[in-house]
């Protein structure tokens, strides 16, 4: 099995794969494509680009997806299986009518395309399941915008698993589309309160007409983690009706379908044993993804502000663990208010802010989203995690955690400004620094 990525840095072994080789690919590069190495039959195609923040996203698909079929065709592929959305009205928005026109560019090739097309997918990780959760477990009185009221068909992730394993080498699904959802048809109102039912939270939805599609979007963007950029997209599509016409491949395939409730509380039960192996949240787009975590990986010394702070470990065990669980649910361990304040002031003006939180609550790998940081490396032999600051700042800024041998403990916080302005930044937040930093070390040293 071969598996393309954008940076090798970001796959670990996490994901329990098997006799797998990792090619770096980047499908806007033509020429990178070449190193998907020959022997090739089947090829899943699972590429998106909505949640980008910078370009036409659709120009974006298009290049890729004609990249991909000219790779695949000179491979002599003999099936490209793509998950796709549900397109079954005639006003699209751009993020559907971009799905219409990479299927499009993918068929009548040499190979035989495999269309599957889905609408909201539920399960843990995912984007449209953590937008409605953090609507419900923020939100006890909701004023909404009409699109509320749109009806959808939501699938469990699982079931999107199985659809897209199923269909492999399946000569009678080879070129032709199937649209798969579950057995509910709901608006995203009852979704949303359906959600509240099974967590045991009582809700109040109210749906107001006033609501324009670029509030709503600001709505999305300061409520939920997800970024402006991908919220406006969202807006757009949920403004469409994305239903599934009938067919019979879930019979064909031997698919149980899970009805909504499952697909709620099979995704809890997978947060609940930490067994989130990945999160729409780690792959939004920004400059340290495009360029590759490795490209940020050393921190610079000259010209360079740095905060500095050792403190000796009694029980370097514990303050590694607890190094491991920064961030997220379990906080900064000193002033976390200041944290959640600088991530809204962030977020006022664009930025990421504090929302994303962490994938799991006790693991941590290169390339995760971490609040409003981005790490770099998390090494529990070398004792060693590097951060990079991924909100608005005039310069850039790391944050690093170091366990020696001799067990001391070295927390550095380097930041390297950009002009005057980012001089006077760092000098303006110097008196925080000093309170937070300290209290952060002191806690992490601690025995409890």
């Amino acid at each position: 099995m071969v598996c393309c990525v954008r940076d090798k840095n970001r796959f670990t072994n996490k994901y329990g794969y098997q006799n797998t080789s990792v090619v770096e690919v980047d499908f806007l590069n033509k020429e990178s494509l070449q190193a998907i190495p020959e022997g090739i039959e089947v090829a899943y195609y699972l590429i998106h680009s909505m949640a980008t923040a910078t370009g036409d996203f659709e120009a974006m698909e298009e290049v890729c997806a004609a990249n991909f079929r000219q790779r695949m065709e000179s491979l002599q592929v003999k099936q490209v299986i793509y998950l796709s959305g549900i397109v079954n009205e005639r006003a699209l928005s751009k993020h559907l009518a971009s799905r219409k026109r990479v299927e499009s560019l993918l068929y009548g090739a040499s190979y035989a395309l495999t269309t599957l097309r889905a609408g909201i997918i539920v399960g843990s990780g995912s984007a449209s399941f953590e937008i409605i959760r953090d609507l419900v477990e923020k939100l006890p009185v909701m004023i909404t915008p009409k699109w509320l009221k749109t009806k959808c068909q939501p699938i469990a992730i699982r079931n999107v698993v199985e659809f897209l394993s199923g269909v492999l080498g399946r000569t009678e699904t080879y070129n032709q589309s199937y649209d798969i959802g579950g057995p509910d048809i709901l608006s995203y109102k009852e979704m949303l309160l359906k959600f509240a039912r099974i967590r045991g939270l009582k809700r109040r939805i109210f749906v107001v007409p006033v609501m324009t599609p670029r509030i709503s979007s600001y709505w999305l963007y300061f409520v939920t983690a997800t970024s402006y950029a991908l919220a406006k997209n969202l807006v757009n599509s949920m403004k469409t009706e994305v239903v599934c016409r009938p067919n019979n491949l879930a019979q064909l395939l031997g698919i149980s379908l899970l009805d909504y409730n499952a697909a709620i509380r099979l995704a809890f039960d997978k947060i609940e044993q930490n067994q989130v192996l990945s999160s729409w949240k780690d792959a939004q787009t920004s400059n340290i993804i495009q360029k590759g975590i490795i490209h940020y990986a050393e921190v610079p010394v000259n010209g360079c502000f740095r905060d500095v702070r050792e403190k000796q470990l009694a029980h370097p065990d514990k303050s590694l663990q607890k190094i491991w669980r920064i961030g997220g649910k379990h906080g900064w361990y000193c002033a976390n208010w200041l944290w959640e304040l600088r991530g809204f002031l962030d977020q006022l003006i664009g930025g990421v802010g504090m929302r994303r939180g962490r994938r799991s609550e006790t693991d941590i790998s290169a390339g995760d989203a971490l609040d409003f940081w981005r790490v770099l490396l998390a090494s529990k032999e070398e004792r060693r995690l590097l951060l990079y600051a991924e909100m608005k700042l005039p310069g850039e800024a790391w944050l690093e955690f170091r366990i020696s041998e001799n067990n001391v403990l070295t927390q550095t916080a380097t930041f390297r400004p950009l002009g005057v302005l980012g001089r006077l930044y760092w000098y303006a937040v110097l008196p925080f620094h000093g309170y937070i930093f300290n209290g952060m070390i002191n806690t992490i040293a601690k025995a409890d």
